[in-house]
């Protein structure tokens, strides 16, 4: 076997291969041993004939055929590990010239790993976010609970901040109805800024029963690219003024709130769990930016299989979270006020750099031989054969040795993160 290999790019190599004479004698012999199981020879059961005798009894473009394919399928993989080369995905494949029993030649196309060199992992510059939790971050979760436990009062007053109102409401933009701009009988707490600026601060002053109209302009950035910056008019009916009523931060509040006794205990509960989300927040933050030091200092291109494969995860994920929300894909890119081709190039780029981040991290691992364990992994399907133990399909797709090395290389993934967070300056 002869070996030529040809780099077309970082990712992409066309190797070419020929075959010779022995290397096709070889792949005959195989070629005419499967075919002797179906062929049919007088004075034999079918398949039992010697493979020399049946061979007789075949069509010499069978044999041919099959020997063609067995000395291509076979000799692929030994090509790509002459050139050094790991292909990402099944090379395609051009044969130029077949001879039989003499010569076969052809061209495999593929894209590969990338020769990746990677940064020094020990100079990596990452700074940790703060994690100090404020004596304002606990007031806002103290108002939220007194929130919840706010008593309603209807009122015959003029609304002002603060209070809950119900209105009809109906958006009009150059005299026409717009889309997702009219409501009747909605609930809207004045001061949210549920609504775009100049809504909620329109309705203060109005008492329950009053119509008027909003002369308003949707912000310049707005998500609907038809409604940016457009001017428009909101026709509202006051229907009801709430006064919302806030219980006094006492002790009686914090025994409601869980097994507290005093405001103290309550405010101390909240400091913790909102110390422990930012420490969890603020670790996550550093990893990342590890990762992206790491390949920002790091010799390192993506393959464009690899790329489109995570476009395509990208959109599905898109796609299943509008579907949920009974929209289209284009219902989000209208609503993103993007074209699909802005989105794709923003989404490549996140793309390109889910790769590259996944490419050096595998071999970071490799260098310093980090790798999941079988128990892990175990342990990991074990978990998951009792979250779908009612699911026989899934139970079964869990049985697919490529499952365990997904779990297994996705945990092995993790630990080079880690090994990253904990070799770091």
């Amino acid at each position: 076997m002869k070996v030529t290999t040809k780099q077309l790019s970082d990712t992409k190599v066309e190797i070419t291969v020929k075959l010779d004479a022995k290397d096709l004698a070889a792949a005959h012999k195989k070629a005419v041993a499967r075919l002797s199981k179906e062929t049919k020879v007088p004075g034999f059961r079918k398949g039992k004939a010697p493979a020399s005798i049946a061979e007789g009894h075949m069509s010499p473009n069978d044999v041919s055929g099959h020997t063609l394919d067995i000395a291509v399928r076979t000799s692929v993989p030994k090509a790509f590990k002459e050139a050094a080369k790991d292909p990402v995905m099944i090379p395609e494949i051009n044969v130029t010239k077949y001879v039989p029993d003499e010569v076969v030649e052809y061209v495999a196309t593929a894209d590969v790993l990338p020769e990746i060199k990677l940064g020094d992992y020990k100079k990596l510059k990452a700074k940790k976010p703060d994690t100090k939790v404020t004596e304002q971050d606990i007031t806002e979760i103290i108002e939220n609970i007194r929130g919840a436990y706010a008593e309603k009062k209807t009122v015959k007053r003029a609304a002002k901040l603060g209070d809950e109102v119900i209105i009809d409401f109906e958006g009009s933009k150059d005299g026409v109805k717009f889309e997702g701009g009219s409501a009747k009988g909605h609930h809207l707490t004045l001061g949210s800024k549920s609504f775009i600026p100049g809504f909620e601060d329109g309705i203060v002053g109005h008492e329950p029963g009053d119509r008027f109209d909003l002369a308003l302009t949707f912000p310049s950035d707005y998500h609907n690219s038809d409604l940016a910056g457009a001017k428009t008019n909101f026709s509202v009916l006051l229907k009801q003024v709430n006064e919302v009523v806030k219980p006094a931060l006492d002790d009686a509040l914090a025994k409601k709130c869980g097994p507290f006794k005093t405001v103290k205990e309550l405010k101390e509960d909240i400091k913790k769990n909102l110390a422990a989300q930012n420490e969890q927040r603020a670790t996550e933050k550093y990893k990342d930016d590890l990762v992206l030091a790491l390949v920002n200092s790091s010799k390192v291109s993506a393959p464009e299989v690899m790329v489109k494969d995570q476009l395509r995860f990208i959109r599905d994920d898109i796609e299943r979270n509008a579907q949920s929300h009974g929209m289209t894909f284009d219902d989000y890119l209208r609503q993103t006020g993007q074209s699909e081709e802005e989105w794709e190039k923003e989404a490549r780029a996140i793309a390109e750099t889910r790769v590259k981040s996944s490419l050096c991290l595998q071999i970071l691992a490799r260098d310093h031989k980090i790798e999941a364990s079988d128990d892990e992994v175990e342990a990991k399907l074990a978990e998951l054969r009792n979250v779908y133990q009612n699911s026989k399909e899934a139970l079964q797709q869990l049985d697919n040795p490529n499952v365990r090395q997904d779990i297994k290389n996705r945990f092995t993934i993790e630990k080079a993160i880690d090994f990253l967070a904990e070799n770091a300056k």
